[in-house]
């Protein structure tokens, strides 16, 4: 690949499925629809669900991941200490681009660069598993993964695969479950169930008490 003349991000085109995606959120933005609702309580129903849904949130994580981490791919594509005169066909010498070079013309920062690089360093098996499960890492979770490039973040830690997989996918669902109990008053939640439904909500609670016994036993 030559890398001799890269375009800055500034002046960069996006995918048309990309660009059409953020108008469609910016509109979405925008514009209330459940504001002019008559129905009052369809649109309380609408909005509790908007409230609660999170994919969207997940979905551009995902992409952003992505991005990111092809960044750095592209950049590693570029040996360290790269840019020495290359001469084509016999004409004027011409220098491609260092690594440093290439990330500062595309328009990133040495800190961006540097993480970008490291995302890339996680195993496309592990970093696809984490990425596609319900609660993604952040960028900075990938990226330290990556900061010992060849070595899995849970070796790094002395974990087996499995106990890394578990900690960080049950850590995101309690966070998740933590933040709802903010959400929902207890005594709305009773109201609003059947007596079949509490019956329901008393199992669970039930099955997640002897786990919770357990953990917090083994912590």
């Amino acid at each position: 690949m030559n890398h001799a003349l890269l375009p800055s991000k500034n002046g960069a085109t996006l995918p048309k499925k990309y660009e059409a995606a953020k108008v469609a959120l910016l509109e979405c933005n925008r514009i209330d629809e459940c504001k002019e609702w008559g129905d009052k309580a369809q649109a309380l129903a609408s909005y509790a669900k908007q409230a609660d849904d999170k994919e969207m949130e997940k979905t551009a994580q995902r992409i952003r991941a992505r991005a990111v981490r092809r960044c750095g791919e592209l950049l590693k594509e570029i040996e360290k200490g790269h840019g020495k005169n290359q001469n084509n066909g016999g004409g004027a010498p011409t220098k491609d681009l260092t690594r440093k070079e290439a990330a500062t013309q595309a328009g990133l920062s040495k800190d961006q660069a540097v993480q970008s690089i490291r995302v890339a360093n996680v195993s496309e098996e592990d970093f696809e598993a984490q990425l596609e499960s319900d609660s993604p890492p952040t960028i900075t979770n990938l990226a330290e993964q990556g900061m010992a490039k060849g070595v899995p973040r849970y070796e790094q830690l002395g974990m087996t695969k499995k106990a890394f997989q578990a900690g960080m996918y049950f850590r995101g669902h309690l966070a998740d479950m933590a933040e709802q109990t903010t959400n929902f008053d207890p005594q709305d939640v009773v109201d609003g169930s059947t007596p079949e439904e509490r019956k329901q909500i008393l199992q669970h609670i039930e099955t997640i008490d002897q786990y919770l016994d357990q953990l917090i036993a083994k912590l």
